[in-house]
C-alpha cells in the first residue's frame, strides 16, 4: 500500500488567516494543504473543531469560503470595497452552523460544535472571519509581500511594518534571493 504524503499544515494564532493558509503560493505555484475531505477534517480537528466526517461538497464549500475570505481579506488590506459574493458566502456560512464559544476552566475560549459537523465548524471559521475584517481585533490584516504568496495575515507589529506573512518561509525565501541577486552583482562587476 502507498502511502500518501499530505503537506504540512501552516498554524497561526488567527484562525481566518490560518484557514485561508490552507492553499499557499496563490500566484506562483499553488500548493493545496487539505486536497481531499479526510485531509479538511485533521485540519479542523487541530483547531479544536472536531467533525465526524467531510464529504467531497463539504469540502468544496469549505474552499468556497476560504477563498472568499481571502477576496475579502484582500479588499480589506488595499482598502477597496468588500465584494459582495465574498461577504453573501461568509455571511450564509456563519449562520449556517451550531456552535457555542464556551470559557474554559483555564480562563480560554473554545467553540463546541453542535453537532460535530462541518457546517458547524464553517460557522466558527465564518463568525472568526467576520470578527477579523470587522476590524474588531487587534492588528490590520495585511497581503504577505511575496508577490507568488500574497497571502493574508494579521500585523500586530509596532507601526504595523511587518511584510511577510511568514518569515520562516517567505520572508527567508526573499531575503536568500536579494542575498544571491547582490552576491551575482557584486560578482559582475569583479570581472
Amino acid at each position: 500500500m502507498a502511502v500518501v504524503y499530505f503537506p504540512e499544515f501552516r498554524l497561526g494564532k488567527v484562525l481566518t488567516t490560518s484557514f485561508t493558509g490552507t492553499l499557499s503560493e496563490r500566484y506562483g505555484e499553488a500548493l493545496e494543504r487539505i486536497p481531499v475531505p479526510s485531509r479538511f477534517a485533521d485540519w479542523l480537528a487541530v483547531h479544536g473543531l472536531a467533525v465526524d466526517s467531510c464529504s467531497q461538497s463539504q469540502l468544496d464549500r469549505a474552499r468556497e469560503l476560504r477563498e472568499s475570505i481571502h477576496a475579502a481579506a484582500t479588499a480589506v488590506a488595499n482598502h477597496d470595497p468588500l465584494p459582495s459574493p465574498a461577504v453573501d458566502v461568509i455571511n450564509d456560512c456563519s449562520t449556517h452552523g451550531l456552535a457555542s464559544a464556551v470559557l474554559t476552566a483555564e480562563g480560554s475560549r473554545e467553540w463546541r460544535l453542535g453537532s460535530a459537523s462541518v457546517e458547524d465548524a464553517l460557522s466558527v471559521i465564518a463568525a472568526d472571519a467576520i470578527s477579523l475584517l470587522a476590524g474588531e481585533r487587534e492588528g490590520k490584516i495585511s497581503l504577505c509581500a511575496s508577490p507568488t504568496c500574497r497571502a493574508a495575515f494579521v500585523d500586530t507589529s509596532r507601526g504595523h511594518t511587518r511584510r511577510w506573512c511568514d518569515m520562516n518561509t517567505c520572508g527567508n525565501r526573499e531575503k536568500k534571493a536579494r542575498f544571491l541577486a547582490n552576491k551575482r552583482a557584486k560578482s559582475g562587476l569583479a570581472d
